[in-house]
């Protein structure tokens, strides 16, 4: 190998054992390239001038902007950042030590190592480099959703129903490297030709991890990704033949569009739920109904929404005692009252919605951080309906800075930006409502 001086902008070997990086590069998607060796540490401008690019290029590229094309770019980067030139599909660079670099990253099919790589990069946020490393883990597993599958279900069973529970007082992104993690474990077993009852319990397993990922990534303020985690769940749901399993996806998949400013979509999808569904009293039905509601609430359809609560209110009453546990699969009486909360805030039923959230609260545990807070949020609402816009806005106010930082943004900030946006324009120099706007804001 040829002595070469280091480049200013080598990327460490642990990035070319990095199975995100390393996918990018087979890729030649060099915006998640740039990123990550932005985030280990190389600036934008020493790429520049180790690639032989113009800064103002480089940053582009990595927001993203503009694509790396011409084959000579490509063979500048490999260059500049020491990248083997097998991992770009380009022949071996002199100063190449093929003895040390492989292009099989050592920790590919070790959970723990991959769930410690997917925390530390969730831990920024949903950067570039954290949103690849999720589209990666699911489209290994999305691919295989068609031959046949595994051996001994039970321990993938017992982690999907465990991640049912929720946060737990966990930071999203903590839950979302977790449960990604546990997920990409299912791809080996859906390979492998397996009988159709084992496979379709398999599927099921997906559908429900596919989902959950997805209700993260909702909370968490990512639409995109949540809708295709959401697809990928509802091709699990439908190849395992559960039909309430595929009802609980649309249901869900109907709050995104329901809670970022798209109730007639929502209505849309929750309607398509309580069809799949059907008239059994079911958690999916139950939960069909009441996003339903909700929806139609938000796009002024106040007769059916009031319907549309008349039939969840009464879905609930034959809930069976197994499905009305306190978890993201099932249905119990503290989600049906957050359904209720937001419907009747939402219609101006504030007598109604205090009742819901007092219940609400009432049954949720200390640690339902971001529930509690769209409950108060909720009440904050009731309060501007009801003519005091001050206390909603404190109200609202104190909410949101009592949370930790990991929680305030999202669901939780359109919450508030909902209610903020509520207020007449000719409030908005009063001192309380100019702290709510600066709080979502920030």
């Amino acid at each position: 190998m040829d002595d070469l001086p280091p480049s200013p902008a080598q990327v460490p070997h642990r990035l070319l054992t990095d199975p995100v990086f390393v996918r990018a590069l087979r890729e030649r998607d060099f915006t998640v390239v740039f990123a990550m060796a932005h985030d280990v540490g190389i600036s934008f401008n020493r790429i520049a001038e180790a690639c032989a690019l113009k800064a103002e290029r480089v940053s582009q590229i990595a927001r993203g902007t503009t694509a790396v094309t011409a084959l000579t770019t490509v063979e500048r980067i490999a260059g500049g950042l020491r990248i083997p030139g097998a991992l770009l599909g380009l022949a071996a660079q002199p100063w190449e030590d093929t003895a040390v670099l492989s292009t099989e990253p050592d920790h590919g099919e070790d959970p723990m190592k991959r769930r410690n790589l997917l925390r530390g990069a969730l831990a920024a946020g949903l950067t570039a480099p954290a949103l690849a490393a999720l589209t990666a883990a699911r489209t290994d597993v999305d691919q295989t959703l068609s031959p046949d599958t595994p051996q001994d279900l039970a321990d993938l069973e017992a982690a999907a129903e465990s991640y049912g529970y929720g946060y737990h007082g966990q930071a999203p992104t903590r839950v979302l490297a977790d449960l990604v993690t546990d997920f990409t474990t299912l791809r080996p077993l859906l390979t492998v030709p397996q009988p159709a009852p084992v496979r379709a319990r398999l599927c099921r397993t997906a559908g429900q991890m596919a989902g959950m990922t997805a209700i993260v990534l909702h909370d968490l303020g990512s639409r995109r990704e949540s809708r295709a985690w959401f697809g990928t769940a509802a091709r699990a749901a439908a190849e395992s033949g559960d039909g309430q399993l595929h009802a609980w996806v649309l249901a869900r998949e109907a709050m995104v569009p329901l809670n970022y400013g798209a109730p007639k979509a929502a209505a849309g999808l929750a309607d398509r739920a309580r069809l799949a569904a059907g008239t059994r009293p079911t958690a999916a039905a139950v939960l069909a109904a009441a996003v339903a509601a909700r929806s139609y609430a938000l796009n002024h359809q106040s007769e059916q929404a009031r319907a549309a609560l008349t039939a969840a209110d009464a879905l609930m009453a034959r809930l069976p005692e197994s499905e009305r546990s306190d978890t993201w699969l099932t249905y119990g009486e503290q989600k049906h009252h957050v359904h209720l909360s937001h419907a009747f805030t939402t219609l101006g039923d504030t007598r109604r919605a205090r009742e819901s959230q007092a219940r609400a609260l009432e049954l949720s545990a200390p640690t339902s951080t971001m529930t509690r807070t769209l409950l108060n949020i909720d009440a904050a609402a009731c309060s501007h309906h009801d003519g005091d816009t001050e206390q909603a806005c404190r109200r609202t106010v104190d909410a949101l800075t009592g949370l930790p930082d990991g929680y305030r943004t999202g669901l939780v900030r359109r919450r508030a930006l909902d209610l903020y946006e509520a207020i007449p324009a000719q409030h908005h120099r009063e001192r309380a409502v100019r702290e709510l706007r600066d709080v979502v804001a920030g």
